[in-house]
């Protein structure tokens, strides 16, 4: 039977990321896009709780949804599709989702409302914010998908793959890694409108990232695509004997 294969982004249902993705791996698999009718980056896995939500058919097999991008899996794997995919993948991003981003971006809360499903799923997103090689990212992303198709996603566990915004033979290969730090500077642009009263631009510029061997941010410095594994069970096990001893 042929793989089915859901996919979403934060880009948009429009944005080029995705259609290139669907047109990648239509070679080797039945494809659904839903996605969200704008952009909605840095949604992070928020719901929409306080407004009915509509799904437009755009053409064959592609949905928009005027919500985020964790709505749009959920009605894509609930409302639209007749069957569970066999993978959810979020992408292509157009931009990187590196380190402590990944708690902001809705690209990889797409991939985590698909695990929570109990959809192996993965996000995929391009290191660069222009002239973006699209191809290479579709690449990658079908021999992911391939290999989880292989050998199988443990349970709770997603994957998030980054891919240098090169031609495809100017990447180095693959590493699997582990969640990097980025350094912000944390700056906020305060500005007056024509009323007079204040407002804010958020979204401090990245100075930077802590260097350590085998991050994802590593990975991306090296020219080789970056695929970390994420657990969706944050507890921090080392620290509850200690936590134990409080007295609370």
């Amino acid at each position: 039977m042929r793989l089915r294969i859901l996919i979403s982004n934060d880009d948009g249902v429009h944005s080029e990321g995705i259609i290139v993705l669907a047109n990648e791996l239509k070679k080797i698999a039945k494809v659904v896009v839903v996605a969200p009718d704008r952009e909605r980056s840095a949604a992070g896995h928020s719901l929409t709780l306080q407004h009915p939500l509509r799904i437009e058919k755009i053409r064959k097999n592609f949905y928009s949804v005027d919500g985020t991008p964790t709505d749009s899996v959920i009605l894509g794997v609930n409302e639209i599709l007749k069957k569970k995919p066999d993978i959810v993948i979020s992408g292509i991003n157009k931009g990187a989702n590196l380190g402590d981003d990944i708690t902001y971006s809705g690209t990889v809360a797409a991939a985590i409302e698909g695990t929570l499903l109990g959809i192996p799923s993965f996000a995929v997103s391009l290191t660069s914010n222009m002239n973006f090689e699209f191809e290479t990212a579709a690449h990658f992303a079908t021999k992911v998908a391939e290999s989880i198709m292989r050998y199988g996603l443990p349970d709770e566990t997603l994957l998030n793959v980054n891919v240098p915004n090169l031609p495809l033979d100017q990447i180095n290969g693959t590493m699997i890694t582990h969640q990097g730090k980025r350094v912000y500077d944390n700056s906020i642009i305060k500005k007056k409108d024509p009323r007079g009263k204040d407002y804010f631009w958020m979204g401090g510029e990245s100075i930077g990232f802590e260097k350590e061997r085998w991050t994802d941010f590593d990975a991306i410095e090296q020219d080789c695509v970056s695929i970390t594994p994420i657990k969706l069970d944050l507890t921090n096990y080392d620290v509850i004997d200690e936590l134990k001893g409080w007295e609370i």
